[in-house]
């Protein structure tokens, strides 16, 4: 079992480069930051987390700014968007950005993905929430072609371009790992099959140990080995027979939560967690 840990990195928090050499001092496998381009005055998309929406979601560094801050201060943690919205992306650039993450870092970025849920963001972005899956499984696809192919053009619905050169290649070969996050289900787990490594949704949105048979099963139907699906969770409580209870039924790593707080705040949070990883 790999501990990390999962925050909303903010211009109030604690910077991401002190957050990510305390982590590493620490013995945590990795980082994992959040994203929100901005947030629509007079949003209408219900929050799934409550009636008000945290102050923390309108004031979300750059993903890929956070992590290549906290990667060039450390040598062995991982660090991974939890998750990014690949729907408002263009794939070239997306690609670009993944792929000098994972080149700075050495070979440690963790690509979390997800389709999103504040449609008012998405529309801003140009995006039909009601196809931003789809948008989102041809923007992964044409971003695996870019990081493997010298030459590679894409034509999909929602996303393309002519035969194009794309460097830097990642680090890590075919790619770095994608990981989707959300609660699962059936439409879901057949994006997962096609074209992820892994699935990392929120505990507590849905029982993710009931979910994993089904996952399992649909890899096995469309000829994939489910042990090549990796699976984690984000926001796992730290508490150890929870903890416990995911590594038996195979679930390799948890983010722990952290608060979107100054840095004295967080330390210490990090240091409660400590006895978590020593076990």
């Amino acid at each position: 079992m790999q501990i990390g840990a999962l925050i909303f990195p903010t211009d109030l928090s604690i910077r991401p480069d002190r957050l990510a050499i305390a982590m590493e001092e620490r013995g945590f496998e990795s980082l994992w930051v959040t994203e929100h381009t901005h947030i629509p005055v007079g949003r209408s998309t219900p929050w799934p987390g409550g009636p008000e929406l945290p102050d923390m979601y309108r004031r979300t560094l750059d993903p890929f700014v956070a992590l290549t801050a906290a990667a060039a201060v450390t040598s062995t943690l991982k660090v991974g968007t939890g998750v990014c919205l690949v729907a408002q992306h263009h794939a070239i650039t997306l690609a670009k950005s993944v792929a000098s993450v994972d080149l700075v870092s050495d070979g440690r970025f963790l690509f979390g993905v997800g389709v999103g849920w504040n449609e008012d963001e998405m529309e801003h972005h140009g995006v039909d929430p009601k196809k931003r899956r789809a948008t989102v499984r041809e923007t992964v696809l044409a971003m695996r072609g870019l990081w493997t192919e010298e030459e590679f053009g894409f034509e999909g619905e929602h996303v393309r371009f002519s035969p194009s050169w794309s460097w830097p290649k990642p680090v890590q070969w075919p790619s770095p790992p994608v990981i989707m996050g959300g609660a699962g289900g059936s439409v879901t787990f057949r994006h997962i099959v096609e074209y992820c490594d892994g699935w990392m949704p929120i505990h507590g949105r849905g029982n993710v140990l009931e979910k994993m048979p089904l996952l399992r099963s649909m890899a096995e139907e469309a000829g994939r080995n489910p042990n090549s699906i990796e699976v984690g969770v984000f926001g796992c409580p730290a508490k150890p027979e929870i903890i416990d209870a995911y590594a038996e039924q195979g679930v390799a790593r948890v983010a722990l939560g952290l608060p979107s707080a100054p840095e004295a705040e967080v330390l210490a949070v990090l240091d409660s967690y400590v006895p978590l990883l020593a076990r």
